[in-house]
């Protein structure tokens, strides 16, 4: 009976056990064990049975190659003469004729050389939200080596890549891009949910160019990445621009842009921005060295070209945080192990018009310059909120010229704190200007 009851339920009960005696331990034992391999088999088949169900897809395996290379398939020349946009082109069809159930089959292969394209979207050009597709991939030979020169015929509104809420899981590796027509832009990408999840690594761009990458429309355009890339050349508006708002009714939901990881970067360019958010946030930069090592012109100071009167002014900002109102959980900052150079007064570092949320520098170090004349006079962290503002937080950092906090509205101004931080050009009673009743400094030396 104790072993009929346990074939059943498949487990050795504490009470058959107790009463069967030794014989009826053995014999439930065995039973139970039994029993458990029984069920085992029957979960395994189960699980198996699911797993398949997850990964059945449905139609026909596309055809073609799952590595296409631009030279040997699609006819491109690398001669950095030759207009090769349209070998390009038929690549980018390619990768899209071989979507299958929603993902992307294909890895593009651009051997070494330059490559000049005249065609804007020749890279990636996905307008009007086709394909909806996961995965997509470039591979060079190596920044330098593999490099794609964009000269489109006009400048304005003129991208090499776009990508209008068609493709998620993009990634681009080793490759160099040199604007060849000043004014271009790498990278349109427009999101209602789709477009997200970009990785770039051992990539490169020079030339003059007025976006980067430029994020639009209402959700996602979220999770991106660079790793040890170096960002050259110069920016009208910014290698990263989040919130272009063009194409969006309620500009406000491009609060949903979230989450930039840049590690090990070498962000050394003439003039510009790099990372400006008018909207959405959640920024961490680690390691690396960054400088600007010129002086944006008037001809870019802003919307309209105007010169010193514009946005810009002349001025180049590493960090360019313009908005007040944002919702939670988006003004989020961090930098850590970064080596800045300030080379002159219009370079800033950060120029943050928070409300809320924190900043935060660890272990960084804008000094190099300090020993010039112009760098105790020179603020290269300015705050200016509309509200209370963001707590911001200086850790083992070494730090030029002075900080500003001066907020537009009431509020009395971020909470700052200064923790074992050297001060190269004042001291602590003189280093921030503004309003600084609520600064703190822990253990920090001055000049």
């Amino acid at each position: 009976m104790a072993g009929d009851s346990l074939r059943r339920t498949g487990t050795t009960s504490r009470r058959a056990v107790l009463t069967a005696g030794t014989a009826g331990t053995a014999a439930a034992l065995t039973a139970g064990l039994a029993g458990c391999e029984t069920a085992g088999t029957a979960d395994a088949a189960d699980s198996a049975a699911d797993e398949a169900r997850t990964l059945s897809v449905g139609g026909r395996r596309p055809k073609g190659k799952d590595t296409v290379d631009v030279v040997a398939d699609f006819g491109a020349r690398g001669d950095g003469r030759t207009d090769d946009s349209r070998a390009f082109v038929r690549a980018y069809r390619h990768a899209v004729d071989r979507v299958w159930n929603g993902t992307g089959r294909t890895v593009v292969d651009i051997p070494a050389g330059v490559y000049l394209i005249r065609e804007p979207d020749a890279l990636i050009g996905a307008a009007g939200g086709r394909p909806k597709a996961n995965g997509l991939r470039f591979r060079g030979a190596g920044k330098r080596m593999t490099q794609l020169l964009f000269a489109p015929r006009r400048a304005a509104d003129s991208y090499l890549c776009r990508n209008e809420d068609a493709w998620a899981n993009i990634v681009f590796e080793h490759l160099g891009f040199r604007s060849g027509t000043p004014g271009a832009s790498f990278f349109y990408s427009y999101s209602t949910g789709q477009a997200q999840d970009y990785r770039f690594t051992d990539c490169e761009w020079l030339g003059e160019w007025t976006y980067g990458l430029a994020l639009d429309g209402s959700n996602t355009n979220s999770e991106m990445r660079w790793e040890a890339c170096r960002v050259g050349g110069a920016w009208r508006r910014a290698f990263l621009y989040s919130g272009l708002s063009q194409r969006s009714r309620d500009p406000g939901q491009q609060d949903q842009f979230l989450n930039y990881w840049f590690n090990d970067m070498k962000v050394e360019y003439e003039w510009g921005n790099f990372l400006e958010f008018p909207y959405g946030g959640s920024v961490t930069c680690r390691g690396g060295s960054y400088i600007v090592t010129g002086r944006r012109p008037e001809r870019t100071g802003g919307p309209g070209e105007s010169g010193e009167s514009g946005e810009y002014g002349r001025t180049s900002t590493f960090f360019r945080f313009p908005r007040a109102d944002h919702h939670g959980s988006v003004q989020r900052f961090h930098a850590e192990d970064i080596r800045f150079e300030v080379r002159g007064p219009d370079t800033l570092v950060i120029d943050c018009a928070w409300e809320s949320g924190t900043v935060h520098f660890n272990d960084c170090d804008d000094t190099a310059h300090a020993f010039k004349d112009f760098a105790p006079g020179s603020r290269p962290h300015r705050y200016r909120p509309t509200g209370p503002g963001p707590l911001v937080r200086y850790d083992s950092c070494q730090l030029s010229g002075k900080h500003t906090y001066r907020p537009a509205g009431d509020g009395g101004g971020p909470a700052a704190r200064y923790d074992m931080c050297l001060l190269a050009n004042h001291g602590q009673e003189d280093f921030a200007e503004g309003a600084t009743e609520r600064i703190r400094y822990v253990d920090c030396r001055g000049r």
